[in-house]
């Protein structure tokens, strides 16, 4: 299980996350939700490592990951794909996936057909440039690198943001196929509220960088959604 703790982060003196608390299971979706700019992005950066929290905790089954640099959070079971995809342009598809092997130590063996059955796209496609690859085909390609390193805990950010639908779907099945898995859980970060009702189980919305509602995915009603999703 991840857990976060109570995490307050700071941008030049002001306040950016406020107690920050939340959990995800194994086998569990969890959607991060909220407005633009109220703290999604940095919670999942504070999971990361790419921010420090001014206090707090962050646990991974246990262990304390507050302290670890970005690598060791990795290698201890943390997988994230950030907003824009973030894969190497220069290199290949198939030098972008080994990568997500090699920074764990890892040889590309059955997992890689994994990768391939979850996103057929990519098989087709090694020696493409990953710069050439269309938005869907990058995210893919970004989930299957993330997958590669074998996480416990996987961070998604906008995944939907920018993708033809008929990819979205796909990545939508994706999720579900990970979570029926039971060994995985995920944290999501999404604005695109259908997608988080269909693959999600828990919700928590954020506003002003707190937690401000969360509960099951189904208890997300129309009054909540006005009152802190509605633009």
């Amino acid at each position: 299980m991840l857990a976060l703790s109570n995490i307050l982060v700071n941008y030049d003196g002001s306040r950016i996350l406020r107690d920050v608390s939340l959990t995800v299971a194994p086998g569990q979706v969890v959607c991060l939700m909220g407005r633009n700019g109220v703290g999604k992005t940095t919670t999942l950066k504070s999971i990361v490592g790419l921010v420090k929290p001014v206090s707090g905790s962050v646990k991974l089954n246990g262990q304390e990951l507050v302290g670890l640099p970005p690598d060791g959070r990795a290698r201890s079971g943390v997988g994230y794909v950030p907003q824009g995809r973030d894969i190497f342009p220069s290199l290949t598809v198939w030098e972008n996936l080994r990568i997500g092997a090699i920074a764990q130590g890892k040889r590309l063996n059955g997992e890689l057909e994994r990768v391939f059955e979850l996103f057929p796209v990519l098989k087709e496609m090694l020696q493409r440039k990953g710069g050439v690859l269309s938005g869907g085909q990058q995210q893919q390609l970004a989930i299957g690198r993330a997958l590669l390193t074998g996480p416990k805990v996987l961070l998604l950010d906008e995944p939907t943001e920018g993708i033809q639908p008929n990819i979205i779907d796909q990545i939508g099945e994706t999720i579900k196929t990970l979570r029926g898995i039971g060994t995985m859980g995920i944290l999501l970060v999404e604005q695109y509220l259908d997608f988080c009702l269909e693959v999600g189980d828990v919700f928590y919305i954020m506003d002003r960088g707190a937690i401000v509602a969360e509960g099951p995915i189904r208890h997300l009603n129309d009054d909540i959604v006005k009152q802190h999703l509605t633009v």
